[in-house]
């Protein structure tokens, strides 16, 4: 029988511990270690921009008249700065291991603010979507620099309750976007509103200044990877572009079909290169068996459905029910309560062999909001939308951060950046790509009451059938649940768990020598 956990070089021990090592004479900041400061400092550099993503389709008719734009350049503007969020944490991956981490991220902090700045004081929508974009560039590398030394620098027994933070971090701020969007959507003030994120960037800038101790390289002086950071950004920038188009274009045009293509086959290309290579900017080979495999695909269908279903009931409120948006966030407030059950539940059981099964609680949360949105009508919205709201929440914070924590345990510690980046970019790959098609589906129906349920159904059925297929594909590995070895994990001398490979409990025996 194999042992629980997977030993790892002592060589890699040395490695993990040089993460956080700091240079001699460094002088000591005020902040340093204290674990409030550091949740603090991760909080502020998700946030404000994760905030944003869920906000701004409520509030795009001011944009439209404010900065002379059209629902096309808008579209590309939100698509192209969640194509820099996911190319930013793989640039990040990058970096990290060449570069002092304390300077990134300050660096990237202060860029973030500057985006907000170019948003804020945009008069056109060109300068509107720089600093947009530049947001999202910014917090996907941040996502990469906050969450390891969060996750790694102190201890196990704060993992307990890092894991919610992130679950939080990650998903909280998102299910209030719509709140916030719906009120500057109906009572305006959208320079505010950027003007308040640049605050929030600027105080997390200043927190980190005196909690982000410097730090030794890991790898400095190793030479750049020549394939993985082009393809990355091909395999963002081109298929985000491609459905943008489809706001002011259709499925058969050559600018839709062309992007996606050799954006996905750019993200195959990524994907096949890593895994082959000896030493890979990213895990992909640790990530290719049961149990990263599901927790990642997991994290995938869930976050994409849950983008997908929030668009199209937003739209459906907003255009056949005729609601106000203000009305419109009020009805998705009970997505905040999701999130937050959900956090406190993963804060339980993150330690315990229940984190798959959570994992698959997500993904039928998912289900059930979908089932319950094929019942909405403009009558019974107020009760069917905020049923439907709380669903969302709880799949989307049980459904991500567990599945992205079955990942990270599955591998090495010093690699939890990467896995984060890797992970994060799927995710985004899934959630951005789908949801825009899927609304634009529904709107070429002859009714978009008709396009709603169609879209609906799709994702009903998508997320149902994913829901029996990743269960299976568990069992097929012959995995069981199991407490994760944090111990192990954190001191670098093994994995979190014990994955087998996919398909282990069907595969033939290997020959005894």
């Amino acid at each position: 029988m194999p042992s629980a956990h997977t030993r790892l070089p002592t060589a890699l021990e040395a490695n993990i511990s040089s993460l956080f090592r700091v240079p001699r004479n460094a002088p000591r900041l005020p902040l340093a270690g204290s674990y409030p400061a550091a949740v603090a400092l991760s909080l502020l550099a998700l946030s404000p921009f994760l905030v944003l993503t869920t906000a701004l389709s409520l509030f795009e008719p001011i944009l439209m008249e404010r900065l002379s734009a059209s629902p096309f350049q808008l579209q590309l503007t939100s698509g192209l700065s969640n194509a820099g969020y996911a190319f930013g944490a793989v640039l990040a991956a990058e970096l990290f291991k060449r570069l002092q981490a304390r300077r990134l991220y300050i660096f990237c902090e202060a860029g973030f603010v500057i985006g907000s700045v170019l948003a804020l004081s945009a008069q056109e929508i060109g300068l509107f979507m720089a600093g947009v974009i530049l947001q999202g560039l910014f917090t996907g590398m941040l996502l990469v620099l906050a969450l390891p030394p969060l996750v790694l620098g102190h201890g196990v027994e704060k993992l307990a309750t890092t894991a919610p933070v992130i679950s939080i971090g990650l998903f909280g701020m998102v299910t209030a976007g719509p709140l916030i969007g719906g009120l500057v959507g109906s009572y305006g003030g959208w320079r505010l509103l950027y003007t308040s994120v640049a605050v929030l960037a600027a105080i997390g800038l200043t927190i980190g200044a005196m909690t982000f101790e410097p730090n030794e390289p890991p790898a400095k002086g190793s030479p750049l990877s020549l394939s993985a950071t082009p393809l990355a950004l091909a395999a963002t920038a081109l298929p985000f572009f491609g459905v943008s188009w489809l706001s002011r274009g259709g499925f058969s045009d050559w600018e839709f079909i062309a992007p996606v293509a050799a954006g996905v086959a750019a993200g195959a290309l990524l994907l096949a290169t890593q895994y082959a290579q000896a030493r890979p900017l990213m895990p992909v080979r640790p990530i290719t068996n049961t149990l990263p495999v599901t927790g990642t695909l997991n994290a995938m269908v869930v976050g994409a459905s849950f983008v997908t279903l929030l668009e199209l009931t937003q739209i459906y409120l907003l255009q056949e029910a005729r609601y106000t948006p203000v009305h419109v966030g009020v009805l998705l407030i009970p997505q905040i309560a999701g999130v937050v059950a959900s956090a406190l539940i993963f804060h339980k059981v993150m330690a315990t062999r229940w984190t798959p099964y959570m994992a698959l609680s997500g993904i039928l949360s998912i289900v059930c909001a979908a089932a319950v949105l094929l019942a909405l009508t403009p009558s019974n919205a107020s009760v069917v939308v905020p049923i439907t709201a709380a669903l969302l929440g709880y799949g989307a914070g049980a459904g991500v951060v567990p599945g992205l924590f079955l990942a990270g345990f599955s591998i090495s510690a010093m690699q939890i950046g990467a896995t984060f980046a890797l992970v994060e970019l799927l995710r985004s790959e899934a959630a951005f790509l789908i949801g825009p098609a899927l609304v634009h589906l529904a709107a070429i129906q002859d009714s978009f009451t008709d396009g709603f349920r169609l879209a609906v159904s799709i994702m009903l059925a998508f997320t149902g059938a994913s829901a029996l297929a990743l269960p299976g594909l568990f069992l097929l590995g012959g995995a069981r649940p199991e407490a994760p070895d944090l111990e192990g994990w954190m001191s670098g001398s093994s994995t979190g768990y014990h994955s087998p490979r996919l398909g282990n409990a069907i595969r033939k025996p290997l020959p005894s020598s």
